[in-house]
């Protein structure tokens, strides 16, 4: 186990961790926690999901109810993307140019000033104004875009190789925590008419964030660091992808992910449903669209046995192959209950190839490239949604649900056999040698 000294503001680089014993649990992993720099990370992970999830609901409310008009609740959407994808790129890049504990108190403190500009702004004379909550949006769009890659490129430095699987279920735990309560309680804010308090716990909790990662220690990228500049951030994402190129292993960690979201996310149906095959159901939307949250967070806390696992590239193809499976499932399913199981399944089966791809990642990237790498997963898990959302409505619509979603689930079937054959190298790829 680690057993570092408690770094303070200002420290010298985190010292190399000791190897963390192997727990023989089902339940999860919670050794990385004794690790104070860590802890100190964790806790700022779990501060800020529960207001921006919070505000994920907030912003498209507020939109609708200035304007009347689903087009532009689509439209605010983009808006939030577009910096995602943009800073995304460019986040990681910078990650890897400058010191990474600096670069997550900026973004942090950041966000926090924006999410406290959109609960001000929500107070304004006829409940809002819709450009500036969109430039708002688009700005906490992009710190959180450099933020999560930042936070993702530091896990190995902290815990070790041999606690990277864990870290990543803790966080990947307490984000689908958040996914479920946040929600829940922005709804009940909304109802009150208190736009300003949903946006300010938000605010605070970026705010907490930043507190807890001035005790971090300095986290250097691995390289030599020069003066920042615009030009070399772009270089250095060309340079990620060249170097992406040349790593099959890592290159298809995103392609099986886009691969699962783009043939089978299925939010884009659960409208549809929720007025059709599902109508007297009570509450049958709430259902839907906790399901696949519900299924990841069970997963989560009790993944001890996924941070054991060895053959992790086998594990990932077998996890989206089970997806897929469910996703058929859900597209059958003529009651509300199976549906929200066979979702549930289709959740715990993404967290544990999250989990595992995300730890493919960090061991398998060098320290130099490991911004720059997180920065593209931001980007594909971002992105891979909305193109599963375009496909499953625009085939719902010609042709009905349950082709939209069986006839996905098909093709994610046979893609992860074809990959097992055809890049044997993600196949074989084990954690142990990795290292």
């Amino acid at each position: 186990m680690t057993q570092p000294v408690d770094p303070v503001e200002g420290g010298s680089a985190v010292e190399e961790p000791v190897p963390l014993p192997r727990r023989r649990s089902w339940a999860i992993d919670t050794s990385p926690l004794r690790i104070p720099a860590f802890r100190r990370l964790f806790w700022g992970v779990a501060a800020t999901m529960l207001g921006q999830q919070m505000t994920l609901v907030a912003v498209p409310f507020q939109v609708y109810a200035l304007t009347g008009s689903s087009l532009l609740v689509g439209v605010t959407s983009i808006v939030a993307l577009v910096p995602l994808v943009v800073f995304g790129l460019l986040g990681g890049a910078i990650a890897d140019a400058m010191d990474r504990r600096k670069l997550m108190l900026i973004t942090s403190a950041g966000a926090a000033v924006t999410s406290a500009l959109l609960a001000l702004q929500a107070l304004l004379p006829g409940g809002g104004n819709l450009v500036l909550l969109w430039v708002l949006t688009a700005c906490v769009s992009g710190f959180a875009a450099v933020n999560q890659p930042t936070r993702s490129a530091v896990i190995p430095a902290l815990v070790g190789p041999s606690g990277i699987a864990a870290a990543n279920a803790l966080s990947m735990t307490v984000r689908q925590a958040g996914v479920i309560v946040g929600p829940l309680i922005a709804g009940v804010l909304i109802g009150l008419g208190d736009l300003f308090l949903a946006y300010a716990v938000d605010a605070m909790g970026f705010l907490v964030a930043a507190l807890l990662l001035r005790g971090l220690p300095s986290l250097p990228p691995g390289r030599v660091v020069g003066r920042l500049r615009l030009g070399a951030a772009v270089r250095g994402v060309g340079e990620g992808f060249a170097f992406l190129r040349t790593q099959p292993v890592l290159l298809m960690t995103f392609v099986v992910d886009i691969i699962a979201m783009t043939f089978a996310w299925p939010q884009a149906v659960f409208p549809e449903l929720s007025q059709t095959r599902f109508a007297e159901s009570p509450n049958s939307l709430g259902w839907l669209f906790a399901g696949v949250s519900i299924g990841a967070l069970l997963m989560g806390l009790s993944s001890g046995w996924v941070t054991r696992v060895d053959r992790q590239g086998a594990f990932v193809l077998g996890a989206v192959f089970a997806w897929g499976l469910a996703i058929i499932g859900f597209g059958f399913a003529p009651v509300l209950w199976l549906a929200v199981l066979c979702l549930a399944v289709a959740g715990a089966a993404d967290m544990v190839s999250a989990v595992l791809r995300t730890s493919m990642l960090q061991l398998a990237a060098p320290e130099e490239m490991r911004g720059r790498v997180q920065g593209v997963f931001i980007v594909v898990v971002a992105g891979g949604p909305r193109l599963g959302d375009l496909r499953a409505g625009a085939l719902a619509t010609a042709a009905g649900v349950s082709v939209a979603m069986v006839s996905g689930g098909v093709v994610i079937v046979v893609a992860m056999v074809v990959v097992a054959l055809l890049v044997p190298s993600f196949w074989f790829f084990r954690a142990s040698r990795a290292v």
